[in-house]
């Protein structure tokens, strides 16, 4: 599980009462574009609603994993929201999302990219590991929580 835990960042991590998807995606990006100090934000937050116009990236039990590549990005990262309220994803099992891990990062390093959205696909198997995720009273308990996955 190190390919997750070295992407988790507590700045990056957010605790929300977002109403929408594309809400969270906005406020996701927003927050990466800060603390990141990312260039051509609103480009990766069109880059990834496009992306969620092909398809949805939320793969059921209440997760969604927004995401875009880009050439001006040298580096990945993890922004996390956990919602209060789930929110409608058009999940593959139609569960409303409660945990979103948005990655951003360049487009030429397919490898470490998929290495990144297995660790993610894999923690987020463990139930207990959701259960606890979803009622979480700040963001240095999802840092916590995540880095202590293995």
């Amino acid at each position: 599980m190190a390919q997750l835990t070295q992407y988790i960042d507590e700045q990056l991590i957010l605790l929300l009462d977002s109403a929408s998807k594309e809400e969270v995606i906005k406020q996701l990006v927003d927050l990466a574009a800060s603390v990141k100090g990312l260039p051509a934000q609103e480009t990766l937050y069109q880059a990834i609603l496009e992306r969620e116009q092909l398809v949805s990236t939320a793969i059921g039990v209440g997760v969604a994993i927004p995401h875009a590549k880009l050439p001006l990005y040298h580096d990945f990262f993890i922004a996390v929201a956990i919602l209060h309220k789930g929110v409608e994803w058009n999940a593959i099992d139609d569960s409303l999302v409660r945990i979103v891990f948005l990655i951003g990062g360049p487009d030429n390093q397919q490898t470490e990219y998929l290495k990144i959205l297995s660790s993610i696909t894999k923690a987020i198997r463990n139930e207990n590991l959701r259960r606890k995720l979803m009622h979480v009273k700040s963001a240095t308990a999802v840092a916590t929580l995540l880095r202590g996955i293995s």
